[in-house]
């Protein structure tokens, strides 16, 4: 028999940091029941030892994490180690990315935007290119750095050979709500990936697939520095294509130089491609 003695709901929620109505809402879900509830008057109490339970609750939903995930951290289940795991990864994913967005802005104050002449813009031709590409659509614009890294490490696996790969990524010029995104990884003639050659257009590990990236006359800027900043260098590129009339016929490519593995951020080489063509061409 416990003999805690019990608290009302109101002096419950005032020692676990927590409202009356969020105390109902855990109790309704079953996530914390109250330690009795008295049956004429529907009052509901709690004990003191129930505190550290709603204390996690309420630091556990301050971090986003589902109630069901929640229940499984009370009940001590082993699957509540890897849920947490994956909450730690998503919280340190997020704040990475705003400190990419920090140093960027403060970049923008500090230098403004780089220009068509610091990023080297110039015409280039380009031939077409054999690749294996993966694709994975960005749930919004914030979301394209996770999207591209889970690209390349479903990439990666697949190919074969010595040295870091060329890597290639495609992206929209035009940011939706959902933003399709791709990474290929150049081919060499005969090349072959992991588990064995596969055929133009032939799925390596669905969604993958060997596809020909076309050729034909881009606008090129080198951006150096992070990829997290790669979008100033973009802006550099595409005013000069509205300067010079030359309309992006899309999608615009990144062209990773650097192995990021043993490159320094600041010293990461990326070529910037839009295929072009003249603007009468396309009125024509």
């Amino acid at each position: 028999m416990n003999d805690e003695p019990l608290l009302s709901i109101g002096q419950f929620a005032r020692l676990a940091r927590l409202s009356v109505k969020q105390l109902r809402h855990y109790a309704d879900l079953g996530v914390l029941p109250p330690a009795r509830v008295d049956p004429a008057t529907g009052y509901r109490y709690y004990r003191a030892g129930q505190a550290p339970d709603a204390l996690t609750i309420g630091l556990l939903r301050s971090l986003d994490v589902p109630l069901p995930v929640v229940a499984e951290v009370l009940r001590g289940e082993p699957t509540a180690t890897g849920a947490l795991t994956a909450v730690h990864d998503r919280l340190e994913g997020e704040l990475a990315r705003r400190r990419h967005s920090l140093t960027a802005l403060e970049h923008i104050l500090e230098r403004g935007l780089p220009s068509a002449e610091t990023a080297h813009v110039a015409l280039h031709e380009e031939g077409p290119q054999r690749v294996v590409l993966v694709r994975e659509v960005a749930t919004s614009p914030y979301d394209i750095a996770r999207a591209t890294s889970r690209c390349v490490a479903r990439l990666l696996p697949l190919l074969s050979g010595e040295g870091p790969p060329r890597l290639t990524g495609l992206f929209p010029l035009d940011m939706e709500e959902r933003v399709p995104i791709a990474v290929g990884a150049a081919l060499e003639d005969g090349a072959t990936l992991e588990g064995g050659a596969l055929e133009d257009g032939a799925a390596a590990s669905e969604p993958a697939a060997i596809e020909l990236l076309p050729g034909g006359t881009f606008a090129r800027a080198t951006h150096l520095g992070p990829y997290a900043q790669i979008p100033l260098t973009a802006h550099a590129l595409l005013a000069w294509c509205a300067e010079h009339g030359h309309a992006p016929a899309g999608p615009l490519r990144e062209v990773y130089v650097d192995d990021p593995a043993t490159t320094p951020p600041d010293q990461l080489v990326t070529h910037l491609m839009v295929p072009v063509r003249e603007r009468e061409a396309v009125v024509g």
